[in-house]
């Protein structure tokens, strides 16, 4: 009697979450549709040459507002990365200038970055951020990537932890970067100074300017310099800072799954071999 009454409150369980999960991704979650990336599923890569052009989005675009506190110049060359020479790191960090001190007179003062420090906040402090962006306060780049996501409901969050779905923070970046109409939908008032995204989670309006145009920043590789593929490819970079370590993770983890097979096979044979003259 108890194992019936635990299988009809676990069906209830699965109904509910079945039923109140359309609702929420009718009413605050928009659709996010899935990207292909170099780095999806369990043996994927990130692609070098994105990386580096993503960074360039970030550095000429995206960096007047949004600082990457948490990633250092020198990750910039390291191992998984975006592939810059210590040469290259080096000349990067050294257009930006970093407050360090005091000094023996006890001042702060400014100094070029080295490839210890990490990216400088485009400004002092949040308040000041938000009174140069009308009251919003633009988000630091480094975790943004793991920090958002695209809420697909039951029964898909199920499936992806099988199909190791873990790219929806740059889906979800993304769908906001591309999506930017210029008028909204009848019945849909947009408060001055804010712009209509369909993408965006926290409602219909956005107070950042669409970030993005064609021919904006130029590629010297022959990638297109469409709106588009700079969304792919920043979307990239800052999956990458805020996993920097994903390919060692992945490498990691096959070697595990190697060893857990082996060892389970071992394990087998052992317990054969030592029980097939035991008599039942």
């Amino acid at each position: 009697m108890s194992t019936m009454i635990k299988m009809v409150r676990a069906f209830a369980a699965v109904a509910v979450v079945a039923t109140a999960a359309p609702a929420l991704a009718a009413g605050e979650a928009p659709h996010i549709a899935r990207q292909q990336w170099s780095f999806s599923g369990p043996f994927g890569t990130y692609d070098r040459a994105q990386l580096q052009r993503g960074f360039k989005i970030y550095q000429e675009v995206c960096s007047a507002c949004h600082s990457l506190r948490l990633v250092a110049f020198r990750n910039l060359a390291e191992e998984g990365g975006p592939s810059f020479t210590e040469e290259q790191a080096k000349a990067i960090a050294a257009e930006y200038t970093v407050e360090d001190g005091p000094n023996d007179d006890g001042d702060m003062y400014e100094r070029p970055a080295t490839l210890a420090d990490r990216f400088p906040s485009p400004f002092p402090n949040e308040q000041a951020a938000r009174a140069s962006n009308g009251g919003a306060y633009p988000p630091d780049f480094s975790l943004l990537a793991k920090a958002r996501a695209a809420h697909r409901g039951f029964p898909w969050f199920v499936f992806d932890a099988f199909t190791q779905y873990q790219e929806q923070g740059p889906d979800y970046i993304y769908a906001l970067l591309t999506g930017y109409e210029e008028e909204a939908p009848e019945g849909v008032t947009i408060p001055e100074g804010s712009y209509y995204n369909h993408a965006f989670l926290g409602g219909d309006s956005i107070g950042m300017a669409p970030p993005l145009s064609d021919e904006l920043v130029e590629y010297t590789d022959g990638t297109p310099m469409t709106v588009d593929q700079y969304a792919h490819d920043v979307s990239a970079f800052m999956m990458w800072a805020a996993e920097p370590h994903l390919e060692a993770r992945k490498k990691t983890g096959f070697r595990v799954m190697i060893f857990l097979i082996v060892f389970a096979g071992l394990l087998y044979f052992t317990k054969k071999t030592l029980w097939r003259n035991v008599e039942h």
